[in-house]
């Protein structure tokens, strides 16, 4: 009986390390739990592996006779003990913190075609290479007076960036729904990225400060901003992204397959890319196919007062009631020949101010319809 009993505490501490992993995965787990989780492995870990050692001391002390079954059952024990320091999201995806930057952008080794996310806030232009944030999930960084979190859920390609000036930092909590679930460093507060909502933590209840941005590709940074800090990168920061088992990436991503979630919308196939307007009225958020977006080229919104333009395989959105058109590189006003740079700050001409940046998300279907239900689908060229 005895023996049962170490060997099922020992098996406990194993299921407790790779709770990460399945209280993720399947859909019925509340998501707290995901909270709860990372709060309580280690200690609970700590408690068995100490328990069983001291148990396995006090035999012996009784017995004057070293219980030698008791071996493996710890070793066990240790093992899940070291798994659960070695299995979860934050150690999967570790967040940059600060990263090198440089404006000598014929030193970084990117493809034209490449993606990065343009952030232009308090003063400050920075831009990341997509194919290096989706290693970490997270990069924290200063503008000028400013702490930003810039985030990028793999899964459901969801990618925002938020101030958190008066939160601090943020990392890797978990992922449920199929999104990410971010924390901040000081009061491991859990956030659901999708929706900017805590879910637990001392910041509950509170949400996050999503900042307007762009995604752009690596040609029109170079030819169309001006003096941009740029993320210095290597090829191997650059390299293919994949999960902890080799392999399982590619056929999930190129599959309809979506872990954790349950009861998903199928009016599309799951990663059908959306541009997702969050500057609207709570309740009144838009969504459009992107593919639309880019055969209609410019899209306006007269209800919600917001433009959405293409830019080679990007979308860019302003708020604005003006007409904007994107040729020779630069934003142009049919009416006023005004002209912006592609970020919305002012060239010339008789509008003589800059555009307001539209919040905006390009991320996949299932995960926008999960996390904004209510929105409204608007398609395009008649359809």
């Amino acid at each position: 009986m005895t023996s049962m009993l170490f060997y099922g505490l020992s098996f406990l501490s194993v299921i407790i390390a790779f709770g990460a992993i399945y209280i993720t995965m399947v859909a019925a787990f509340p998501i707290q739990w995901t909270y709860y989780h990372y709060h309580f492995r280690k200690p609970i870990n700590w408690l068995l592996f100490t328990g069983l050692l001291i148990w396995t001391i006090s035999i012996f002390i009784q017995t004057d006779t070293f219980p030698f079954w008791t071996i493996t059952p710890l070793i066990i024990c240790a093992l899940g003990l070291f798994l659960t320091y070695k299995i979860h999201q934050e150690v999967f995806f570790k967040a940059v913190n600060f990263p090198k930057m440089t404006t000598n952008l014929t030193a970084l080794p990117m493809k034209e075609d490449m993606e990065l996310a343009v952030i232009e806030y308090d003063g400050k232009t920075k831009c990341y290479p997509l194919d290096y944030l989706i290693h970490h999930h997270i990069l924290n960084d200063s503008f000028n007076t400013k702490l930003v979190s810039l985030t990028y859920c793999a899964m459901c390609r969801s990618i925002i960036p938020f101030d958190v000036t008066e939160t601090g930092p943020l990392f890797v909590g978990s992922f449920k729904g199929g999104n990410m679930i971010v924390a901040d460093v000081k009061t491991k507060t859990f956030f659901q990225q999708s929706t900017f909502q805590s879910i637990r933590g001392k910041l509950d209840p509170s949400e996050l400060q999503m900042i307007p941005f762009q995604i752009l590709t690596w040609k029109e940074v170079k030819t169309t901003l001006q003096n941009p800090e740029v993320a210095i990168v290597t090829p191997d920061d650059l390299k293919k992204f994949e999960l902890p088992v080799p392999g399982i990436w590619d056929k999930l991503i190129n599959s309809e397959k979506t872990p954790g979630v349950s009861n998903k919308d199928k009016s599309f196939p799951s990663r059908t890319r959306v541009i997702g307007v969050r500057s609207t009225p709570p309740g009144e958020e838009v969504v459009y196919l992107k593919s639309e977006v880019l055969a209609q080229k410019t899209v306006r919104n007269e209800q919600h007062n917001f433009i959405l333009i293409r830019v080679e395989n990007t979308v860019v959105g302003f708020t604005t009631n003006l007409s904007l058109v994107y040729e020779r590189q630069r934003l142009i006003d049919n009416s006023s020949k005004t002209e912006w740079t592609i970020n919305g700050t002012h060239i010339t001409g008789p509008v003589n101010e800059n555009l307001s940046l539209l919040s905006m998300s390009d991320e996949y279907w299932f995960s926008w319809k999960k996390f904004h239900p209510k929105s409204t689908l608007i398609r395009l060229g008649g359809k």
